[in-house]
């Protein structure tokens, strides 16, 4: 048994994919993941940008879709359904298995939405009704005006991936929109699932970049903690959270919890263990998200042991310490939420101008 396996089977815990193209899909290489333990798959726009412009693969059915008089965005948009229907489709008997928990594929909205409740309810109908199979999440940013929409698409039984988390308060309030969710849906809950995708190592980037200006020892010492401790205290909130009448009642009904999703698990500075947001964020209930290159390097020499919930006060001690030394942790989040969005926002674009100059090619 690999450790993607031993991590579920010995943690309850889901490794999933963080990556997705077509060539993985035609070639069997996404079955062979699936084979050695991955359970789900998370793509976001700077994935597809990655997948369509670094090969030849989409220009075929995009010379035919422009030929055929689609515009490129809608042809951009049957790109990423088409290689999404295949993957939920290669994935089906993991979801089947799991009874619903695992098996799901996400897709997200288009990130101009990411300020635009509206919009946001609009597209993520869309894109639940366009490709309709159960075991498909659609993406929503946890930003101030994703909640009402994720609270709305939950009451319609819609299966939502929450993305671009950082901080505890936004985390506090996602989840008290997804139990809002749940309460407004009639009848059974057993069909809806959620994750709440909480980032990871961009923390670590932000706040040490923040205390080697500050430059103390003190400062230098809390290199390389913020973004654990920061993951750990939001699983405590997680424990917190799901129990209690109030979700007890939910449960009676066949509700779920919204497991926290470990995102940006790749090691950004070598200095640190290419497996660091693996193996100090194993838990019971959770799922981690691993871009291709760091799932290798965990199932070759990862830990598989219990590490999550191994000191919430130590982790708070870690936060506090960081506080000191004038590291502002809300100001961190709002800094990472508002540069993940741009980042999300400028790679589609990148990709519309792109498939725009490739589709002047086809004349």
């Amino acid at each position: 048994m690999g450790h993607l396996q031993e991590l579920h089977d010995e943690q309850d815990q889901s490794p999933w994919l963080d990556n997705l193209k077509r060539g993985w899909i035609t070639s069997g290489e996404l079955q062979r993941w699936i084979d050695r333990g991955v359970r789900g798959i998370t793509s976001n726009p700077t994935i597809f940008q990655k997948a369509i412009e670094s090969g030849s693969e989409y220009d075929d059915e995009f010379r035919s879709l422009i030929g055929g008089g689609t515009s490129v965005q809608d042809s951009y948009w049957k790109l990423v359904t088409g290689d999404i229907e295949e993957a939920l489709r290669i994935l089906r008997p993991v979801y089947d298995s799991s009874e619903g928990i695992d098996g799901f594929v996400s897709v997200e909205v288009a990130p101009s939405l990411a300020h635009d409740t509206d919009g946001t309810k609009a597209a993520a109908r869309h894109l639940s009704d366009l490709i309709a199979e159960p075991n498909l999440y659609v993406k929503i940013p946890g930003t101030v005006e994703g909640l009402p929409a994720i609270e709305a698409m939950i009451s319609e039984k819609r299966s939502i991936n929450v993305t671009l988390l950082f901080g505890l308060d936004r985390y506090a309030a996602v989840m008290e929109a997804y139990i809002a969710g749940l309460e407004a849906a009639e009848g059974d809950l057993s069909a809806i699932s959620s994750v709440a995708s909480f980032f990871v190592s961009r923390v670590d980037t932000e706040v040490d970049r923040r205390l080697d200006s500050i430059g103390t020892d003190e400062a230098t010492a809390l290199k390389g903690k913020a973004a654990i401790a920061n993951a750990r205290l939001a699983y405590e909130l997680f424990l917190e959270t799901f129990k209690g009448e109030r979700w007890d009642a939910l449960v009676a009904r066949g509700a779920r919890h919204q497991r926290p999703l470990w995102a940006s698990t790749s090691t950004k500075n070598p200095a640190y263990p290419d497996t660091l947001y693996v193996d100090e964020l194993i838990g019971p209930n959770t799922v981690n998200t691993i871009p291709d290159a760091t799932l290798e390097a965990f199932d070759d020499h990862g830990t598989v042991a219990r590490t999550l919930d191994q000191d919430f006060a130590e982790a708070r001690a870690t936060m506090a310490a960081l506080k000191a030394v004038g590291v502002d942790i809300g100001d961190v989040t709002k800094t990472l939420e508002d540069e993940g969005v741009a980042s999300f926002a400028k790679s589609f674009d990148e990709l519309i101008g792109s498939l725009q100059a490739k589709a002047q090619t086809f004349g």
